[in-house]
């Protein structure tokens, strides 16, 4: 139980280092709240003992004798999603690999060394309590992924499915249209419309499901997820480009920001403004995300470099452990890629690119913050509207972790709120 009386986050450890198992059980368990219920060293174990108890949230290596990490983490979601964490130093050789983690659905990736573990774990136990807290925190959901085959997994299937996001209960309406473009009437996308430093009402979320909130048919994609691919413009039209050259989008997400990405950006059209993006994500993985993207979407996407001009059609994306600020130069934008310290412990942060973009294109930007835990991006995003942005927060019923845009909102950050599926139209009309 929790110091509050509630239930604790039952976590698996599956990992086949009895160092890791040993040091990370002593870690979580001195943590308030969390209760370790396993610790096993392989996939197999983990089965059986899935089987008697199901965790909250799962621990995961992905190098291990007799079943690979990420072979596991698929059958998982292909039963009854759950939420995962990946802390393993294959992701530290690969960035290929930690990404197909995110991408088969775990909420974070935590890449580890291959010697020194015990002083690794002791010193990033912090990182690691707080990775699972927001994996286990209500509302959370886990995504799944397309690609199964659970045929050999003895694991029981899940519950029902959770009401489609279409079903729960909207709140507030539309106070305030003010972006160009971007008519507050007749819009798809208005679940909540906040007035300026008016912060949000609870959202009261729908009655809990049978087995957890994240529940979903083995094997089905999340449908109501999906963002609509939105068309090219004829080609008998004007060329949105020349008009969208002097817009850009800036966009902030960490914890469940990959996945969410994937929905948003393959729906842009390749008239949409130049868009430069901060998603958490360690040293060396960006690359290999940009790339993924890159072969997903119309938009062309890649890893930033210093000096980047930021076109229309194009997506950058922050580099791993480099800060990157939008600047103006003449009638172009450029980005500034640098070194420097953490903010709010992230590099890069979502508040330097958001502040960089309040300084340098005022009301002609789109800021959008997205899933993610903590506040980075909530401050950057207030100078934002403050300088005449717009500025959009997915809503707490899409995201993963509703950290982020909870702090935008509640510092009154925030113009409009949207689901996953609607922030794709929302920057396409703004452009």
């Amino acid at each position: 139980m929790t110091p509050g009386g509630g239930r604790s986050i039952g976590v698996l450890i599956v990992d086949d280092s009895a160092v890791v198992r040993q040091v990370l059980t002593a870690r979580l368990a001195a943590s308030p709240g969390i209760e370790v219920i396993g610790a096993v060293a392989d996939p197999v174990f983990a089965m059986a003992h899935m089987n008697r108890v199901w965790p909250d949230v799962v621990v995961l290596d992905l190098g291990m004798p007799r079943m690979d990490g990420l072979t596991f983490l698929k059958k998982i979601m292909a039963v009854r999603p759950t939420p995962v964490v990946v802390c393993s130093a294959l992701t530290a050789r690969g960035a290929e690999t930690g990404v197909e983690a995110l991408a088969a659905g775990a909420v974070a990736v935590i890449p580890r060394p291959v010697t020194g573990l015990k002083q690794f774990v002791e010193a990033q136990s912090e990182d690691i309590v707080a990775a699972v807290r927001a994996a286990a925190a209500p509302g959370r959901r886990a995504y799944v992924p397309v690609s199964l085959d659970d045929s050999d997994l003895a694991l029981a299937p899940s519950g029902a499915a959770p009401a489609p996001p279409s079903a729960r209960p909207a709140t507030r309406t539309t106070p305030r249209p003010s972006a160009p473009g971007v008519p507050s009437h007749a819009r798809p996308v208005s679940p909540r419309t906040l007035t300026r430093a008016q912060p949000a009402a609870p959202w009261n979320p729908p009655p809990a499901q049978p087995v957890t909130p994240w529940d979903s048919p083995a094997g089905q994609p999340a449908a109501p997820w999906n963002a609509p691919v939105l068309p090219d413009p004829p080609a008998d039209k004007p060329n949105k480009a020349v008009v969208s050259a002097e817009r850009v989008v800036a966009i902030g997400t960490s914890t469940g920001g990959t996945k969410a990405l994937e929905v948003v950006l393959p729906a842009l059209p390749r008239s949409t403004p130049g868009v430069v993006i901060v998603q958490h994500m360690p040293e060396r993985f960006t690359a290999a995300f940009a790339q993924r993207l890159d072969t997903m979407c119309r938009v062309r996407v890649r890893e930033a470099a210093d000096g980047d001009e930021v076109l229309p059609g194009n997506v950058l994306v922050a580099p791993g452990g480099r800060h990157m600020e939008l600047i103006r130069m003449g009638h172009t934008y450029r980005v500034r890629v640098f070194d420097g310290p953490p903010v709010n412990r992230h590099r890069p942060s979502v508040d330097v690119l958001f502040r960089s973009v309040a300084r340098a294109a005022g009301n002609a930007a789109l800021g959008v913050i997205m899933t993610g835990m903590g506040d980075d991006g909530a401050r950057g995003l207030l100078e934002m509207r403050r300088a005449g942005a717009f500025t959009v927060a997915q809503d707490e019923a899409t995201c993963v972790v509703h950290g982020m845009p909870h702090e935008a909102v509640t510092l009154g950050a925030v113009d409009r709120e949207a689901p996953l599926g609607s922030i794709a139209e929302v920057i396409h009309r703004y452009g």
